[in-house]
């Protein structure tokens, strides 16, 4: 879950229907509850009024577990950007990079390298607007190995070196809902796991989600 906005609107519509969450993060929540079958259909419809769309595919769950995590490190992490993206995607999802790079090119079409440049070069141009670093400055911060290679890969997905974008009057950015075939705001819904909790009905319900704004 990208922004702020998107989490309080889920956190809302979850305390309209009665539901307790353990947590509202990133690409994740945490439901107590055991949701009955009508349960989940008001928990569907209360969702996609607001823009959200439960998806319960494991293989369209992993895809969206991808794009949250890539769009985390670039979006919303303070640290400059230094491990390799395929190590740290392995890592965090738990699955093999090469499992994880076919099932995601299958499915959206574009490889997940090019879901990734995609988004770091609106990044690049989110601080290019903010207008604080220097090209150099974030070509280290990206992680790239100069501002030639920024400048080669900002122009051939943005079609304007980033030095002629600094100077144009208006500024456009994409939408990040349609960086990379993501078209939707999705929340992927898992089989419900059973753990030990003070009252013995309670189960926890996790859902996945992806929102892009």
């Amino acid at each position: 879950m990208v922004s702020n906005r998107c989490k309080i609107a889920v956190k809302d519509e979850l305390k309209k229907l009665g539901l307790h969450y353990i947590m509202v993060e990133l690409g994740e929540v945490e439901i107590m509850e055991n949701l009955s079958d009508d349960s989940l259909e008001r928990l569907k419809t209360a969702l996609f009024d607001v823009g959200f769309e439960l998806i319960d595919d494991k293989r369209s769950v992993l895809i969206e577990r991808v794009k949250n995590t890539v769009i985390e490190m670039i979006y919303h992490s303070n640290e400059v950007i230094k491990i390799k993206f395929s190590n740290y995607l392995s890592r965090k999802l738990n699955y093999n990079y090469t499992y994880l790079a076919n099932l995601f090119s299958e499915a959206q079409g574009i490889t997940i390298e090019q879901f990734i440049i995609s988004h770091k070069i609106e990044k690049i141009k989110e601080l290019i607007i903010y207008g604080e670093l220097s090209l150099s400055e974030i070509a280290w911060k990206m992680n790239y190995s100069s501002v030639a290679h920024l400048s080669s890969q900002f122009k051939k997905i943005a079609g304007l070196p980033p030095s002629h974008f600094r100077q144009l009057k208006v500024k456009r950015r994409r939408p990040i809902d349609e960086i990379g075939n993501t078209n939707y705001e999705f929340i992927g819904l898992t089989e419900p796991i059973k753990w030990k909790a003070k009252k013995p009905e309670q189960a926890r319900l996790q859902l996945y989600c992806s929102t892009y704004s």
